[in-house]
């Protein structure tokens, strides 16, 4: 906290010098006592600052708070059973931090936070013109829009001429000049002061050379922060009525403060969380812990709400402040400067402080901020906007509750756009509609799932697929529910429903698997096969798998088998047919010998499996990097391998008429062989199976070859 004392301690002056005037404006507007908003000031900067996790938010008396506090005390009767209920509110937040209640920064969407600071820079800006001017009637009407005096911001700002001051105009461009110019100067021999320091000791200067040698510009004390005397320390600080502990208002205003407190408290963390040149993060729930102890000690010494403040903090972080010390730093200034420093302050012009305060605005509402989130689209931009122009036409508080409820309606509109994902599969037993539910399942996704299920037509197969669910909320199983024993009864819907937890009080229910029956086999034609079998290896390569559901599939395939297709394939590990081709249990009779090659046993599995059996094509696969192929080419003949090696040797035979030398490394020559060999295997197929042969030429079946790579995953079929 001490290594940046060089940053920490200029910036805590400028801050301070901007939270004084601040201080007694909200005490002034909140019809409290007027040092009552200066001891919360020191007690949000001491001691929420020391407990305060944030390295550079400032808390102290908030604006957003001025109606909710002028409501309190109206509604309680007097000022002391209303510091009760700040001192209670504080207890309330600090349990909120202790259970962790933070976390609802975490669901504040960006566009708002950014909305927020925009729109405070606006503020900042439109609210200190006139102060730049010399127009300083009503400071207790700097927070709202609409004032007491029937004037709001924009009216105040045409009044402007009835309250022109020369004096103050001159100090205020004075001032501009030397914060733009300095901040941008390479050369900087008072480096270690930041500018805002210079503007206030550049007005003080300029004011005091008015004074005797232009009194005509000279400004007055209306014109000047004024900081009262202390008389008598017994009208400082006010105590809690204790004996209103009791009282149902009392309660009632302390969970209003505390929750009005700790929402406008998160929301500005996440804003100057936004601005931190370093984007440091801050545990919501020890903020919270820290600004209820200070609501406790504020409202048990006399002081009001407290919450973190963002013109503050963001004075803070342009100042350069790189710790909290500038923070805790600041509330001791604050004390100090009420009891020590009261006449030199009262020196400073309100045109300085109103100039420190539009630089800070135009910072927190710059040009490239709007354009930036309007290419992020209308569904980013519209909520920004309205949340801009809700807070300048009303409160923080309020504006933010509209912004908030504008995104959320955006995200209702997306929910029910896409809040899980639908497939049409073409397999085996016909198409199939998946759904396959997020992670997440909320009430916001009820209307999209029911519109979807209730759409499907009558006869349909569907499965809803929640394995991936860590939650889904009671609706959507009640959803569920209804479909399953009415909707999907009445329209004669197939229903999987998959994945679900026991604690969902649903189970899985399976009405069909991805299994074949016996006329479903029979009906499919040896080309309406191969393309399944095609669309199978298409979803393998591009990692599309469908869902198989084996355990089920066990289950339907137990006391029978209706199989699609025979493939004869090579032994090797990376080919494993049921896998390449995306395909279930009990869809493919798989048949593996080294190389591919045909025997007596082979001939007869092929044509049990035809005849027996039921299937209508037979696929012969070969595979590059084949281990069978290369022994063959390298002529091994070592025990038994010999009887596979022989085999292929015709392949060879017949490539090196055409390709001279067969070389293993040639990757174009050795699959050459590959697919040579499973072209001799095929014709040896058709030469010595009479049955088989005959129901090739009369289209009953169909044998076909294939070369599947085994570093692409993909299969090819190729003429013989």
């Amino acid at each position: 906290m001490f290594s940046k004392l060089k940053n920490d301690l200029p910036a805590s002056l400028v801050v301070f010098l901007v939270a004084l005037p601040l201080c007694l404006g909200v005490a002034l507007a909140s019809g409290a006592p007027l040092l009552s908003g200066v001891i919360s000031g020191v007690i949000g900067g001491v001691i929420v600052g020391f407990l305060s996790h944030s390295n550079t938010s400032v808390s102290g008396p908030a604006a957003g708070l001025v109606t909710l506090v002028l409501a309190a005390i109206a509604g309680l009767g007097d000022y002391r059973t209303f510091l009760l209920a700040v001192f209670l509110a504080g207890f309330i937040q600090i349990a909120i931090g202790f259970l962790r209640g933070g976390f609802i920064a975490n669901y504040i969407p960006s566009n708002v936070i950014q909305g927020l600071l925009a729109s405070i820079g606006i503020i900042l800006i439109l609210k200190q013109i006139p102060h730049a001017v010399g127009f300083d009637v009503d400071p207790e009407e700097d927070f709202i829009f609409f004032q007491k005096d029937g004037e709001n911001t924009f009216s105040e700002l045409f009044n402007i001429i009835n309250f022109f001051s020369w004096g103050a105009v001159a100090i205020a461009i004075s001032s501009l000049i030397l914060m733009i110019g300095y901040d941008k100067s390479k050369w900087k021999p008072l480096k270690f002061l930041p500018s805002p320091v210079l503007v206030i000791l550049l007005g003080v200067l300029i004011n005091g050379i008015f004074q005797t040698f232009y009194p005509g510009l000279y400004l007055s004390e209306k014109h000047l922060v004024s900081i009262p005397n202390i008389k008598n320390w017994e009208s400082v600080f006010f105590f809690p009525n204790f004996s209103a502990i009791a009282e149902t208002k009392v309660w009632y205003f302390a969970f209003t403060i505390a929750a009005f407190a700790t929402l406008e408290t998160l929301l500005n963390l996440d804003a100057v969380e936004r601005i931190d040149p370093h984007k440091r993060l801050a545990s919501p729930n020890r903020e919270l812990v820290a600004q209820g102890v200070g609501n406790s000690i504020s409202g048990l010494i006399g002081g009001l709400p407290i919450t973190s403040v963002i013109v503050r903090s963001s004075v803070n972080i342009y100042a350069g402040a790189e710790t909290k010390l500038s923070t805790i730093f600041h509330g001791i200034l604050l004390s100090l400067s009420v009891v020590f420093f009261g006449s030199f302050l009262n020196l400073i012009p309100l045109s300085s402080l109103a100039v420190i305060l539009i630089v800070t605005g135009f910072k927190l509402t710059n040009l490239n901020l709007y354009l930036s989130i309007y290419k992020k689209g209308f569904y980013q931009f519209l909520p920004f906007i309205a949340t801009i122009v809700a807070i300048i036409f009303t409160d923080l508080l309020t504006g933010v509750l509209i912004g908030l409820s504008i995104s959320f309606i955006f995200i209702l509109k997306n929910n029910y756009k896409n809040p899980f994902m639908v497939e049409t599969e073409t397999l085996n037993i016909g198409e199939t509609v998946r759904i396959e539910l997020p992670n997440q399942v909320s009430f916001l996704n009820k209307a999209s799932i029911k519109d979807t299920l209730w759409a499907l037509p009558e006869n349909s197969k569907l499965i809803v697929d929640a394995s991936n669910c860590n939650f889904i909320d009671h609706d959507i199983l009640e959803v569920l529910e209804e479909f399953k024993t009415v909707v999907s009864v009445e329209k004669k819907i197939q229903l999987n429903l998959i994945g679900l937890k026991d604690s969902y009080e649903l189970s899985d229910q399976v009405q069909f698997v991805n299994i074949l029956d016996k006329e479903a086999q029979q009906k499919l034609t040896p080309d309406e096969i191969l393309d399944f079998l095609k669309r199978g290896n298409e979803r393998f390569v591009k990692g599309k798998w469908s869902e198989k559901y084996f355990k089920h599939q066990v289950n339907a395939t137990a006391f029978g088998q209706n199989p699609i297709a025979v493939v004869l394939s090579c032994i090797d590990s990376r080919t494993s047919p049921e896998i390449i081709f995306d395909a279930g249990l009990g869809d493919i009779i798989s048949i593996r010998i080294a190389g591919n090659i045909v025997n007596d046993e082979i001939l007869g599995s092929l044509e049990l499996s035809c005849d027996k059996i039921g299937t209508k094509l037979v696929v012969v696969l070969g595979h590059s990097n084949c281990g069978a192929v290369s022994s063959a080419i390298y002529a091994l003949r070592e025990g038994n391998i010999a009887s596979v090696t022989k085999k292929i040797q015709k392949a060879i035979d017949e490539s090196e008429k055409i390709i001279q030398p067969i070389q293993k490394e040639n990757e174009h020559i050795f699959n050459h062989v590959v697919k040579a060999n499973v072209k001799n295997s095929i014709e040896e197929i058709l030469a010595k199976s009479p049955y088989l042969s005959e129901k090739v030429k009369t289209k009953e079946i169909k044998i076909v070859a294939g070369f599947y790579d085994t570093s692409l995953g993909e299969v090819q079929f190729f003429e013989t």
